[in-house]
């Protein structure tokens, strides 16, 4: 066998997947997907075929053209990250239709019972595929290298509708002869009365991790020419806020398409998700989705629209060959996201999202101190989780790899590099040195002036990175620093402060100092009440630290309100790693009360976190 990707069974000696039709019933009453998926390959194979799954039941594999069943098995013993081994038996097939449900516990889905919505009436379900968890929606070679068009059939409940990382084709009534390959349905329960069928088809192809779908009760507001705002049709004031949030989408657009090219994904629209998503957004193509604590009611969220937006270049255009060259996706969309701020926004904004991550990317040399292959761009990742590994290091690191590009040969001439870059790749996966032979090519002698294997395979921050300088961002540094000698900043200093500007304060403060200190800038300026998540988990996140058990009321509060990844790393870490034995008490209490309500993908993390320190 020859792996081509270390959290994948696929082997580069087989032809890859192209296109996917999938049949979708959603079963909510048993958390569970009956399913039919016909898989096409590159070219005819014979021999034993791998696909990755997990927690997936396959009832039947069928040539799709005689019926015949195809032999298959499935690994008797899952392996801890890449689930299971499907082999399947083929004789100059190139095509494969295999019919199965899901399971409950599938990770890529997180159902919502009635009670854990908006409207309290319907239930509600989404999709989180990336990295490595379209394998628990479809039985699939789940690597970036293969890239997919696929198109849908969904059978959801009719008060519901449902949207998709693709185009919607129509809204129509089940068909009998829809449900004969679905071995768990009769067609009188696809057909029932209260079913709806929705279509859906991406006709462009993209790496499996941005398969996504969500089902629920849904409303929008139209935003701009190519983008509409959906959430939940009950929750008329997050779709109100998320509007005026977002109401630059189109301008970041325009700008973006000046920067980098065309936009080729026709669609620009937005889906803010329940507050469990666990993510702070995800680049779907065509339907991005997004955590509600990204609406900060200043405009401020619309920067992580610009992130997601610059995906549509970096990441679904372009995209790393597997997880062990994810700085190719993150590297580059931060660099773009922050050309897109700089100009809508403005360069001081840029500066000051620039100066959050610089501090992250120290704070990520702490946490990897003991483990430096995750300092490097590229790393090895063979038998590691890349949810458990996930970090701002292929961000931040990747983003002062590409900026340190542009310093050298200037932004003139690297934004013309830039545009031959995804003009060239587009739609393809590559790895590490695709690139670099790339920008060698095309940038003759860069090699001389930037150590590139140092950037790309070097432990740690390069000497030659960049701390962003600006006034506002000088200035917030020195009051940090006065912060140690019992110096708040005072009413007038932060007068015009929004919750960046508050962020880096914070984070920019001691790890942990006097609570008494800790207590009275609360007092001051209110920041454990902050409607600003970043701002409040910071603060948190140092109460803890510093010993002021006055809010650990607060900190459960909010671990269970919120499943973004971010804020649950960032509070369980500090009451587990930094906190004494009342600490990692309330850790495990709130974890026990609050599991339910997290996606499967952040269950996990928040496990391994309190395995870890307790």
């Amino acid at each position: 066998m020859a792996p081509i990707d270390p959290h994948s069974f696929t082997d580069s000696s087989h032809p890859l997947t192209t296109h996917v039709s999938l049949s979708l019933y959603l079963d909510f009453n048993a958390s569970t997907i009956h399913a039919s998926a016909l898989l096409t390959l590159s070219s005819p194979f014979s021999g034993n075929l791998s696909l990755d799954s997990r927690s997936i039941s396959i009832k039947s594999i069928l040539d799709p053209q005689t019926l015949i069943p195809l032999h298959f098995s499935v690994s008797s013993s899952p392996d801890p990250i890449k689930g299971s081994e499907v082999v399947v038996v083929l004789a100059g097939q190139s095509r494969l239709l295999i019919l199965y449900s899901t399971s409950p516990s599938a990770s890529a889905l997180q159902w919502l019972s009635p009670l854990q919505t908006f409207s309290k009436t319907h239930p509600y379900v989404y999709t989180q595929c990336q990295a490595i968890h379209a394998r628990s929606i479809y039985p699939c070679q789940d690597t970036p290298a293969a890239r997919i068009r696929y198109d849908v059939v969904m059978n959801i409940p009719s008060p519901l509708s449902a949207v998709m990382s693709a185009r919607h084709v129509r809204r129509r009534l089940p068909v009998l002869e829809e449900a004969k390959h679905l071995d768990a349905l009769s067609s009188v329960v696809w057909c029932a009365e209260d079913r709806v069928v929705e279509e859906f088809a991406m006709e462009q192809p993209i790496p499996p991790y941005l398969f996504a779908f969500a089902v629920g009760e849904l409303g929008f507001r139209e935003v701009g020419p190519r983008t509409r705002v959906y959430a939940e049709s009950a929750a008329g004031e997050v779709l109100d806020a998320a509007a005026l949030e977002f109401a630059g989408t189109e301008e970041m657009i325009k700008q973006g398409e000046k920067l980098f090219g065309d936009y080729e994904w026709e669609r620009f629209d937005l889906l803010v998700l329940p507050p469990s998503f666990p993510y702070g957004g995800m680049e779907n193509p065509r339907m991005v989705f997004l955590t509600p604590t990204v609406i900060k009611g200043d405009a401020t969220g619309a920067q992580v629209v610009a992130h997601e937006l610059a995906h549509s270049w970096t990441g679904n255009l372009i995209t790393n060959i597997n997880n062990e060259h994810f700085w190719l996706n993150e590297g580059f969309t931060t660099y773009a996201e922050r050309r897109i701020v700089e100009v809508v926004q403005g360069a001081d904004i840029a500066t000051l999202n620039m100066g959050i991550g610089w501090r992250g990317l120290n704070d990520e040399m702490e946490r990897f101190k003991d483990n430096l292959e995750f300092t490097k761009l590229k790393n090895k990742q063979e038998g590691v989780d890349p949810d458990d590994v996930y970090s701002q290091v292929p961000y931040e690191k990747g983003f002062q790899f590409v900026l340190r590009i542009e310093r050298q040969v200037g932004r003139t001439a690297f934004d013309e590099f830039l545009k031959k870059y995804i003009a060239t790749f587009k739609f393809k996966s590559i790895d590490t040195d695709t690139f670099l032979d790339f920008l060698k090519a095309n940038i003759p002698g860069i090699e001389k002036e930037i150590n590139l294997q140092l950037w790309t395979e070097g432990v740690g921050i390069p000497e030659d990175a960049y701390e962003p300088v600006s006034a506002i961002y000088t200035k917030i540094i020195s009051l940090a620093e006065v912060f140690k000698q019992g110096k708040m900043p005072s009413e007038d200093e932060v007068a015009e402060w929004k919750g960046q500007e508050w962020e880096l304060y914070l984070e920019n403060l001691p790890k942990s100092c006097e609570p008494s200190q800790v207590v009275a800038l609360d007092k001051r300026y209110r920041l454990a009440e902050s409607k600003d998540y970043e701002v409040k988990v910071s603060f948190l996140k140092l109460a803890i630290s510093s010993k002021c058990k006055g809010y650990h009321g607060e900190v459960e509060k909010t671990l269970k309100s919120v499943g973004r990844m971010l804020y649950l790393r960032t509070l369980f870490t500090a009451l587990a790693q930094t906190g004494g034995t009342e600490e990692k008490q309330l850790a495990k209490q709130i974890f026990a009360e609050a599991r339910e309500t997290y996606h499967p993908i952040a269950q996990g993390v928040v496990e391994s976190i309190l395995s870890k320190y307790i």
